[in-house]
């Protein structure tokens, strides 16, 4: 017999955790749709050919694959192949399954859709500490607005909704992906290796300016290449998009430049003390289907972002053949609920959650009759029987998230006392 653990880069989610997420999900599902967005789902499993296809970028690399059933897997057919066993997989975000959700429903949805997903995803990866084979992610997306108006509401709603779990002080960088191929043109770059350089200048902010220089020699880019690509991008933190653009030679169309100004500047006077806003020439953003703007938040203390998203016009078209623009960003739900549990972050109850215990001997309907009564009054109860050992069934309770208990002793309303881990007796 197997050990009773979960599969490998699976894990179980403890009740403290698990009231955690419920309230983060309450808070985030409020904020997004005080802002017009509406709930969607899409299944776990897609068709292999959506999750394979060159959208996924790395990830298709990742999928689940599951495959056919029944008469459908011949095995003793020569010449078999892996694709020749597999007609589906497990999704790897919540972006692709949007689209072909939108492909599908088009006739039936608005011209300007707004949506939010919150599920689970599944990659095939490594597994390491923070980081598992399954895992929630929450995003919004708005397809059908064209640039400008799509991403400052994108920004300011989740920059709403984290402020709303309790994080500020966060900083929105913000890029575009064709301000980062004018920077690989201006550096020399041809085309084909554009992916390249992006790849590794994602990496800037983990292995500094020598250990990009450093991937960017054994990659076999030139030391010219990589001396113009490394002063392009010298002191750049702070810097306005104007400016940079000056410092490309003015090779940036006007649109992009006025784009990235405009939503910057909205964003920032929305977000006054409580947030901030800039520009960022170095943020790549790793998926492949971006197209314009790219952006990220990061928080104070801590290594990595907690949400990221940008503009990905070309996937709508390429499934149904019919363009539509679209954009999104998405809230690191599993980073923002590890940062809350490693600040010990216990989730606001507006009852009091309490434990209602019964001598042995009381008849049932009694239990049920205040228990109801509790309820009706606005405290949240839940039976237990009574213990020899009190003290040591509060500690076990309050460990459980309960604050307070009731002793079900008289025939009148039970008396409800806080917890306070009393000595054990």
């Amino acid at each position: 017999m197997s050990k009773p653990q979960p599969a490998r880069g699976m894990r179980d989610i403890l009740p403290g955790e698990a009231a955690i997420r419920d309230w983060v999900q309450s808070k985030i599902l409020a904020t997004y749709r005080r802002f017009g967005y509406t709930r969607i789902e899409t299944p776990a499993l897609e068709n292999i050919q959506l999750l394979t296809g060159d959208d996924g970028g790395e990830n298709a690399k990742l999928v689940f694959k599951v495959m056919k059933r029944g008469e459908k897997l011949d095995l003793a057919r020569p010449g078999m192949t892996e694709d020749d066993l597999v007609d589906l997989g497990l999704r790897f975000d919540l972006t692709v399954p949007l689209v072909r959700f939108f492909t599908s429903n088009r006739a039936q949805l608005p011209r300007v859709f707004k949506a939010i997903q919150i599920g689970p995803v599944w990659r095939a990866e490594r597994p390491q500490k923070g980081r598992y084979r399954q895992f929630t992610q929450c995003d919004i997306d708005i397809i059908g607005l064209d640039e400008g108006l799509a991403e400052a509401e994108l920004l300011v709603a989740s920059a709403e909704a984290l402020l709303s779990i309790g994080f500020e002080g966060f900083t929105i960088r913000f890029n575009d992906r064709r301000i980062l191929t004018a920077i690989a043109n201006a550096a020399g770059v041809e085309p084909a290796r554009h992916g390249s350089v992006f790849i590794t200048l994602d990496k800037l902010d983990k292995i500094g300016v020598d250990g990009v220089k450093g991937e960017l020699g054994m990659q076999g880019f030139t030391e010219a290449q990589i001396d113009r690509l490394t002063r392009m991008l010298d002191g750049v933190d702070g810097i306005s998009v104007e400016d940079f653009a000056k410092r490309l030679g003015n090779s940036l169309s006007g649109d992009v430049v006025n784009l990235a100004r405009d939503v910057l500047d909205s964003v920032s006077a929305d977000a006054g003390t409580r947030y901030k806003a800039r520009f960022d020439p170095t943020l790549v953003r790793g998926m492949g289907y971006y197209t314009g703007p790219v952006f990220e938040i990061a928080q104070p203390g801590y290594d990595f972002s907690i949400a990221g998203g940008g503009r990905y016009d070309k996937m709508v078209g390429k499934l149904s053949g019919e363009e539509a623009p679209a954009c999104g960003f998405s809230i690191g739900f599993e980073r923002v609920v590890t940062i809350l549990m490693d600040k010990k972050f216990a989730p606001p109850t507006e009852a009091k959650l309490t434990a209602l215990l019964v001598p042995d001997g009381t008849p049932l309907a009694r239990a049920l009759s205040a228990s109801q009564a509790l309820r009706a009054s606005g405290v949240a109860p839940s039976l237990f029987p009574l213990e020899k050992k009190l003290g040591r069934q509060l500690e076990g309770l309050q460990a459980s998230g309960f604050t307070h208990y009731a002793l079900l002793d008289g025939d009148g309303a039970p008396a409800i006392k806080e917890m306070k881990a009393p000595a054990r007796g």
